[in-house]
Formats: structure tokens, sequence, C-alpha cells
């Protein structure tokens, strides 16, 4: 189910595979995919990673995840770690990705903003989950329609 990542890159970074896990159906986990997001010269500079498929887990989590450390902070590299991640996303066949933030966090929503996304909607997030468990009330779903991605 996993596939080569070797073409995850562009002329300013280029995404490092750490591990590959696969899903859990008892825990609605779907297989994931996680990266180091690096520059050109190999230094990391943040973390992302891919969820293949969709739920209701990931429907309020986010098929991807990121962050960056603060001094790198500013150069839209979360952004351009989600847009290789998209090609990665069409070569699984997936037709379009969520990505979710807190409606607080503006860096976040510019990254999602940068990258394509269109809010879809602001949700409370539900009251049996993890995230509500530590403490996020409400979640940003923004939408990316990957029809250029697809092979």
């Amino acid at each position: 189910m996993f596939i080569n990542t070797d073409f995850l890159k562009n002329d300013e970074i280029f995404l490092k595979l750490e591990e590959t896990v696969e899903g859990n159906a008892d825990k609605d986990w779907l297989p994931a995919y996680h990266f180091a997001i690096c520059d050109k010269s190999g230094t990391e500079m943040g973390k992302c990673d891919l969820r293949i498929g969709h739920n209701e887990k990931v429907y309020y989590g986010g098929n991807i995840g990121y962050c960056i450390e603060k001094k790198y902070r500013g150069h839209h590299f979360a952004g351009k770690a989600c847009m290789l991640l998209f090609e990665l996303a069409g070569k699984h066949k997936m037709e379009y990705l969520n990505i979710t933030c807190n409606p607080d966090n503006h860096a976040s929503r510019k990254t999602c903003e940068y990258a394509g996304g269109m809010l879809k909607e602001i949700v409370p997030v539900p009251e049996d989950s993890d995230m509500r468990k530590n403490g996020e009330t409400e979640k940003c779903i923004y939408r990316f329609d990957l029809g250029k991605y697809l092979n």
C-alpha cells in the first residue's frame, strides 16, 4: 500500500520519510506517512504527515498535519510541504483532502489558504473526541480538491 516517496521535493525543500504506519480499523486510524521537512542541504525544519483515506476522525483531525520549527517559520515551508503531499495523495487516488486547524490559529489558516484550500466550515469538535479532551472545541475544515494530482 505504501509507495516510494523519493519524488517529494521541489527547488527549496524535500520530504524525508521517517516512517509509515499501518492503519488500525479498531481505533479508526488510517495508514499514514510521517516525514521530516528538510531544506536542500538536509537540515530538518519541521515535520509533516499524510493520512490516506477518509473517516470521521480524519474529518476533524485532517489528512495532513504539519509543524515548522520557530526559526524557520514565515517562509511557507508548511504550505510547500502540503503541496508535495498532494502529489502523494494523488498517487493513492485520493480525490480530495481536508486539513484542519483551530479557528484562532492564524498561521495555520494562512498555510491552508497559501496551499489553495477552501474553508468548507467551522465545526464543533465532537464531545467524545481526544481533541475535545485536550481542550479543542472547534475546527476549521479546509478542503483541497486534488484532480490535477490524480495519475
